[in-house]
């Protein structure tokens, strides 16, 4: 799990996790390549743990969106225009659900968090933004923060976890602001304890530094806290939400946080391009994805969980020499699977079965983590509520057998 190993595999890519994945897989690809397999086998393929709709053709989308947008916002109003009507009502929605005082929609979460940042920098007077060395800036953004915005990124620690309050209080260097993503996607969709957390948010506060949660994925991260949105969101300053990683809207995204920051960042919102003249599609879709999505998360969490336990008694039975499941209890609804192969034979396996079966286990594909050592993310969905631990441990069977009679031999 070495950081530059990730980083250099990742740097140029973002797969958007295992749970929307879907949507990346087959981008750019060459024909025939087993990137575009997979993106075949997850349109066709009748079972897979996660099925997003940015893996559906433009009509589906469409007439998806024509379905279920009546039940989330009256039709007949007017359109949107440069932020107003539908856009703002989105808004309001977004800051009722994170208790903060106003929120802003972003076209993108790239654009959202450099302006919150920036926003900050101004504030504090200090453009040093401390964060982790595999925050989603620092790995899947061509180091924008300081080329598009004039910030200076501080990495506290390289650890595949989040930053502990010694790390925060200790730093040897001053630093505005903290930005924690959560959960930090590229150790693994990993979470502190809430213990914990409230002690990273005290450390920073001694230091006089603001608190900006990357919360991208932050619905879904309920249940581990066991706590509402609303008093995650509490801890931090300000918090950046998006609308399709875990919601399976179109794209977007929304800061939050106190109504002068939130008016500031709409300035700023301009200046970068982001203010469309009209948004409605997007914004339906997220509204959507609220009413739809937002409460089926806890259990596609709980599921994961399942299905995680399941995924490590498959590969003991299957006869793996050793298979590692990460985090241990998924903390939220994707998570990691290691095993000890090399990418393309796991990538190969896990397209035939696909192919041959109709089973598609493993949706995104497998990444190196050292000398044969890969690994994959997975996410559980609505479709991946479907499975029992017994489909899942004789899937892995199956995946075994393909993976041995690919590499070529008949044991771990």
């Amino acid at each position: 799990m070495d950081e530059t190993t990730r980083q250099g595999t990742r740097d140029t890519q973002d797969t958007q996790g295992a749970g929307d994945a879907e949507g990346a897989e087959g981008a750019g690809t060459s024909p025939g390549s087993t990137a575009e397999r997979r993106s075949a086998v997850l349109r066709e393929a009748r079972r897979t743990l996660s099925r997003t709709g940015s893996r559906a053709t433009l009509r589906d989308r469409l007439a998806y969106l024509h379905e279920t947008a009546p039940e989330v916002y009256d039709l007949d109003e007017p359109a949107d225009i440069y932020g107003k009507g539908i856009v703002e009502r989105l808004e309001e929605r977004v800051a009722a659900l994170l208790g903060t005082e106003a929120a802003a929609f972003f076209p993108t979460g790239t654009m959202a968090q450099q302006v919150a940042l920036r926003c900050w920098a101004g504030r504090t007077g200090d453009n040093a933004v401390a964060l982790h060395a595999l925050a989603h800036p620092e790995v899947h953004e061509r180091h924008a923060l300081s080329q598009v915005s004039g910030l200076r990124p501080v990495r506290l620690t390289n650890e595949p976890r989040l930053p502990t309050a010694d790390e925060v209080r200790d730093f040897p260097e001053p630093f505005g602001t903290l930005m924690l993503e959560l959960p930090l996607r590229d150790a693994g969709f990993v979470l502190p304890t809430w213990e914990e957390l409230g002690e990273v948010v005290a450390a920073a506060r001694e230091r006089d530094a603001v608190v900006h949660f990357d919360g991208a994925r932050l619905w879904e991260s309920t249940v581990h806290f066991d706590r509402p949105l609303a008093e995650i969101a509490g801890l931090a300053d300000s918090v950046y939400v998006s609308f399709y990683k875990s919601l399976d809207a179109f794209a977007g995204a929304a800061l939050a946080g106190p109504a002068t920051l939130v008016e500031e960042a709409k300035v700023w919102r301009h200046r970068y391009g982001g203010l469309a003249f009209q948004q409605f599609p997007t914004v339906l879709s997220a509204l959507v994805g609220l009413d739809r999505e937002l409460p089926r998360l806890p259990d596609y969490v709980r599921h994961a969980r399942v299905v995680a336990d399941a995924l490590r008694t498959g590969f003991a039975e299957a006869g793996v020499p050793w298979a590692r499941v990460h985090p241990e209890q998924p903390h939220t609804h994707e998570f990691q699977v290691w095993l000890p192969y090399e990418a393309d034979l796991l990538d190969e396996a896990a397209v035939r079965q696909g192919e041959e079966t109709g089973t598609l286990l493993f949706a995104s594909g497998w990444r190196p983590g050292g000398p044969g050592l890969a690994f994959t993310e997975v996410g559980v969905r609505a479709t991946g509520l479907e499975w029992t631990p017994q489909d899942v441990t004789a899937a892995v069977a199956d995946f075994v057998s393909r993976l041995h009679r690919t590499d070529g031999h008949s044991d771990g």
